[in-house]
């Protein structure tokens, strides 16, 4: 995607062919930073402290942080004590632990004098087809967008609107994104698109970075409190709502968020569409009940009793928003019932929010998910 015309991915190789860099997403949306990760250690930290971010980046950093420790380190012991450190980071999200048992299985395989350079190959396999697979969701999605606003448009509306929650966008991916890379493909392909996005409290993922992007790429869009989804679509504001994941079981049921249950909930009310898109990496063959077993991550309170903003200075600051005495909880994801979903936008296709719709787009793990 572009950055003030340029192209970006979140994750590359530096040029000295040894350092990762990425993103620092905590800085955006006030400055647009580049940072290297020069070790494991640091790999774990910019995922645990959300510099990266997002199911499929989170596994691909991962897999670079492998290959960072194999620079050093390509022992046996090594390679299983970095997957173990880089697997504990976010348990939530399943690419993280795909990605990294894909890297252990191949560098185990050869002797250790071609570790580093399996590593490295693997990783760079890993983002690139991370990126194809971001693109074919949005090729698959665009037909969605097409009938919807098909829709709009024998309703007398001009335009098509799109509610999306938290950031499913390129930089929650290596390229392109999931739930937003339908939405750039209709806005280039000259559908009126706009997008309402939801603040996304407590990291402010929407209105951090879902607007920012959005931004950079030319997409109308408007940032709306995460409360006030359900308004716009009783008003009739909203023509289709579509989100990311983070695990989807294999019966359907769609964990990403915290609050995309309730912009479900909202939609199945008020006959909106809601769609959740991933590549197949996402999908979580082994479970079948998103609510009962799905590890749901509590991240440190501090995110939900302070807040970080620019100020009129200039200088980023945090403040607090809570009484000195009041606890905070901070549940960083939840479940949307399979039931609450219209369709699922994957690499392969769309299908039914279902175990029959799923196996039908994956065939081959049919047996796996029974």
């Amino acid at each position: 995607m572009q950055v003030d015309g340029v192209h970006h991915r979140t994750i590359r190789v530096a040029e000295d062919g040894a350092g990762v860099e990425i993103i620092d997403q905590t800085k955006l949306p006030h400055a647009f930073e580049i940072i290297r990760l020069d070790s494991v250690e640091q790999a774990a930290s910019a995922i645990a402290d959300m510099r990266v971010r997002g199911a499929p980046l989170i596994g691909v950093t991962g897999a670079y942080g492998i290959s960072l420790q194999m620079r050093t380190d390509a022992s046996d012991f090594a390679v299983r004590a970095a997957h173990a450190t880089l697997l504990a980071t976010r348990p939530t999200a399943v690419n993280l632990g795909r990605a990294l048992d894909a890297i252990r299985d191949a560098v185990l395989a050869v002797p250790e004098a071609r570790r580093v350079e399996v590593a490295y190959a693997k990783a760079a396999e890993l983002a690139d087809e991370d990126a194809e697979l971001c693109r074919s969701i949005g090729v698959h999605g665009l037909p969605l967008f097409e009938a919807a606003f098909a829709r709009a448009e024998a309703a007398g509306r001009e335009r098509l609107n799109v509610l999306t929650h938290c950031n499913a966008g390129w930089l929650a991916t290596v390229d392109y994104g999931t739930a937003l890379s339908p939405i750039y493909r209709a806005h280039d392909a000259g559908l009126p698109v706009h997008v309402w996005v939801d603040e996304t409290r407590p990291r402010n993922q929407g209105s951090s970075l879902t607007a920012w992007e959005l931004g950079e790429h030319g997409v109308p869009h408007t940032v709306v409190s995460d409360n006030a989804g359900g308004h716009l679509m009783q008003r009739g504001e909203v023509d289709l709502c579509i989100t990311g994941s983070d695990r989807v079981t294999a019966s359907g049921d769609v964990c990403n968020k915290i609050g995309t249950y309730l912009k479900a909930l909202a939609a199945r009310d008020n006959g909106v569409p809601f769609y959740a898109a991933f590549p197949y990496s996402t999908i979580d063959w082994s479970r079948h009940d998103g609510v009962g077993e799905i590890p749901i991550e509590e991240r440190d309170p501090r995110e939900v009793s302070h807040i970080a903003g620019l100020a009129a200075s200039g200088e980023v600051v945090e403040v607090a928003l809570l009484p000195p005495r009041s606890a905070a909880a901070n549940p960083a994801f939840d479940v949307t019932p399979a039931r609450l979903v219209e369709k699922l936008v994957t690499d392969r296709g769309v299908c039914d929010a279902t175990a029959a719709g799923l196996a039908a787009l994956y065939p081959e793990h049919q047996l796996h998910s029974a």
